[in-house]
């Protein structure tokens, strides 16, 4: 079985959602024959180099920074009760296309599950920014047991890998994924969102038993998720 799941480094309930599946995988019987592919999802394609990111949360939601900054203790809250590092205040955002480059580079190493890790790691838990600088990405790449040198090359031919990135958008687009994360189970099953991990067991399930036919969101598709106009959790005093 092969899962398709789109993300973007930016988003934190993909983040979120990405340790949820885990742990429903690590529970499903036919877990080694199970295929994970991260697809590319830019949520701000627009998005400079890199900004702090209350502010932008703020003028996404059109709320106050504290009540932006109470939503990132919120999303800390949650990723800590999955034992996720979440680092509340001063993290920044920017745009990823050249994260989604270098995850891409990653999947013919066969090792994008490492890099993206990493990437998250250097988004979440880390207080130094981790966009627009490709220094910095370079270094995380390194840090997931990459060689530096042929990331900076890839890093630096703006080519390299980019048709990659589009063709996962341009997929997203026709087959109506507005948010993320959001995971295809063998092109026929799907759960939109960070859902709870018996939600993606169900898909993991339906998926092996029952392949082909019309793509179905298991689980509705109203959980937490991240789309171009913000991320779906409500505002907090």
């Amino acid at each position: 079985m092969r899962v398709d799941v789109w993300t973007d480094i930016n988003c934190p309930f993909c983040y979120i959602g990405k340790a949820r599946f885990e742990e429903a995988l690590a529970a499903f019987p036919g877990r080694a024959g199970v295929q994970v592919i991260h697809r590319s999802f830019e949520l701000d394609p627009s998005a400079g180099g890199s900004e702090p990111v209350v502010p932008r949360i703020a003028a996404k939601y059109g709320i106050s920074e504290a009540q932006a900054a109470a939503n990132e203790r919120g999303l800390g809250a949650q990723a800590q009760e999955l034992g996720l590092p979440y680092q509340t205040e001063g993290r920044d955002s920017g745009n990823s296309f050249d994260m989604h480059r270098l995850l891409h580079w990653a999947l013919e190493q066969g090792r994008q599950e490492q890099l993206l890790d990493a990437l998250y790691a250097a988004n979440f838990a880390s207080p130094e920014p981790a966009f627009g600088d490709r220094d910095r990405l370079v270094a995380v790449a390194e840090s997931a047991g990459f060689d530096g040198a042929a990331a900076r090359r890839v890093l630096e031919d703006e080519q390299a890998y980019a048709e990659n990135v589009r063709a996962d958008e341009q997929i997203a687009q026709r087959i109506g994924i507005s948010g993320v994360p959001f995971f295809v189970f063998d092109s026929t099953y799907a759960v939109s969102g960070a859902q709870p991990a018996e939600v993606f067991t169900e898909a993991m399930e339906k998926a092996w038993a029952d392949a082909g036919g019309t793509l179905t969101v298991v689980g509705g598709d109203d959980a937490d998720a991240c789309g171009p106009d913000g991320c779906e959790l409500p505002p907090r005093d």
